[in-house]
């Protein structure tokens, strides 16, 4: 095997680093989702923004992501991951001044500065396919995103202990915050690439990746971005507002937090065998099974808004996640070449997460500003999801019935 060639074992150690940032780093997400609202609704007036600092990090990651991408393609996924933890311990520094000055302004700037480390974050699953092979790649995003399980278990906890550890609600959780990216990033030292000596590179260098708008002709790609962004939205959409649709209804904050706990546990959890599922069954029946559970999450969310049907609802709404957006994932990674990896992943986190901050901020005001009550607002969140299950669903018959064709 020669140094280009591809090696399963340089790649499963690269896997094993992604699984410990995830894990660690990982924990800052749920902790930020459970309290940004809830902070957001302390330090706003109108309660129609409360989920703005959580849209503020969604729209940090989507606007970081067009330059991450071609910085990691020109120095490497390490200075990206590294810009990555530096920006999450700055966003939660100014996040937490924010709450002690509480200045609503500064802590969405804090926010948005939490969201480069969100969009960082999210090109872990694209580092384990690097140097992996074909038949490893899918197994590869499932394990570094089942690195995500132990931060959905230590987050949410942690938040719990440190949540009211000052006077001032939720300061503790942003130090604890900036604790876990300043001591998380070494672990980026130990990642390993292949370098091309000088006359490997001329002799390999590669044509011209495609532009945007080919890109997005190509079916696979644009079914997988459509499907990915569809599944992302969906979750963050409801994810959002639980927590404010659970404190309105009379529980209590550590019900929320156990509520997104079980929520990001099945988020990852499937990971251990999504891959293995996608190898087997095929990636396209994978996808649309996850869409079916995301639709059945919302109907259990619509029954009824005692705890066992919210624990339920983000159950599910987790595990559809997963199949969709693992999915998306691995057929995005299967459907351009490589030296065309930084625009395709950069296109694609802005378009995801470009929906994903709309639906983080529409949840804000579909829950607090739609109807007379609660219920009626956590309703509205879960009709929403409709349109957006319909839209995957057909791009997906869409691409079989291209792919049927063609054989």
């Amino acid at each position: 095997m020669t140094e280009l060639a591809i090696n399963d074992e340089r790649a499963k150690r690269n896997v094993a680093v992604l699984i410990a940032a995830q894990a660690i780093l990982g924990c800052q997400m749920p902790m930020i989702f459970v309290i940004g609202g809830l902070a957001g609704g302390m330090l706003t007036g109108n309660p129609c923004f409360a989920t703005l600092p959580i849209s503020l990090i969604v729209f940090g990651s989507m606007t970081t992501a067009p330059w991450l991408s071609v910085v990691m393609q020109k120095r490497g996924r390490k200075v990206g991951f590294f810009i990555g933890a530096i920006a999450g311990a700055l966003g939660a520094a100014v996040s937490a001044y924010g709450l002690y000055v509480s200045s609503f302004n500064t802590f969405l700037i804090g926010s948005f500065l939490s969201g480069i480390y969100m969009s960082a974050q999210g090109f872990y699953r694209f580092a384990a396919t690097d140097i992996a092979s074909k038949l490893f790649r899918p197994k590869a995003i499932s394990y570094v995103m089942a690195g995500g399980l132990i931060s959905a278990i230590i987050g949410p906890q942690l938040n719990k202990i440190v949540q009211d550890a000052s006077v001032i609600p939720f300061f503790g959780s942003y130090v604890a915050i900036v604790c876990l990216n300043l001591t998380g990033m070494f672990l980026f030292l130990l990642l390993s690439f292949p370098k091309l000596t000088s006359s490997q590179a001329i002799v390999l260098a590669p044509p011209p990746p495609r532009s945007y708008t080919k890109l997005l002709r190509d079916p696979r790609i644009l079914v997988s971005v459509i499907c990915g962004m569809v599944g992302y939205s969906l979750m963050n959409l409801v994810m959002t507002s639980t927590p404010l649709a659970v404190v309105g209804c009379g529980f209590t904050k550590n019900n929320a937090n156990d509520i997104v706990s079980a929520h990001v546990v099945a988020m990852f959890l499937p990971s251990f065998f999504t891959g293995h599922l996608i190898t087997r069954f095929g990636v396209d029946k994978i996808i649309a099974i996850g869409l079916l559970i995301l639709t059945a999450a919302g109907l259990v969310a619509l029954n009824d808004v005692q705890l066992p049907n919210f624990f339920l609802a983000l159950i599910l709404i987790g595990v559809g996640w997963n199949f969709s957006f693992i999915g998306a994932t691995t057929l995005l990674a299967n459907s351009h070449a490589k030296h065309e990896r930084g625009r395709v992943e950069g296109l694609n986190d802005a378009i995801v997460f470009g929906l994903v901050t709309i639906a983080s901020l529409a949840s804000g005001g579909l829950m607090n500003c739609t109807g007379g009550s609660v219920i009626e607002g956590w309703a509205a969140v879960n009709y929403a999801m409709t349109p957006f299950l319909i839209l995957a669903g057909t791009a997906l018959l869409w691409l079989t019935l291209i792919k049927n064709k063609s054989t």
